[in-house]
Formats: structure tokens, sequence, C-alpha cells
């Protein structure tokens, strides 16, 4: 899944320099591109970099629940 994500980042980074590029030329084809490029990074490489970095529950630490709270409230009176 590693090796997923690092590959699928630099389809991602050339992807949108090759998009940049068409834009600077006037490439009629130039914005499509941009636009394919911001669509895979929000419906194909987030969801699947999220799933990869949080599958074992490593966000239990940075959820907010009752004993946190309390915990919280309890230092900043002391």
């Amino acid at each position: 899944m590693k090796t997923f994500l690092k590959i699928a980042f630099v389809i991602f980074i050339l992807w949108m320099g090759i998009g940049v590029y068409l834009l600077k030329t006037a490439h009629p084809k130039g914005e499509l591109v941009m636009g394919l490029g911001v669509f895979y990074v929000s419906f194909v490489l987030m969801p699947v970099f999220i799933y990869y970095r949080y599958r074992d529950g490593k966000y239990k630490k940075y959820q907010l629940n009752d004993e946190k709270l309390k915990a919280l409230i309890k230092n900043k009176d002391s």
C-alpha cells in the first residue's frame, strides 16, 4: 500500500506538471488536464491515503471523548 501511494503521488505530480505546461502554452486541453488532476487527487489519492494512514485505529488518540475533555478542564483549572 505504501508503494502504491508513492507511485500514485508521483503520477499526480507529473500530471499536474503536464497540466501547468499545457496551460502555459495555451493548449485547449490544459484546463481539462488540470481538472482531472484535481479529481484524481480528491477521489483516488486522498481516500486511499486516509484509509492507509488510519486503518489501525491510530486516530483514536486525536478524538475528543469525555475523559479527555474532563482532563483538559482539570488541567485548565490548576
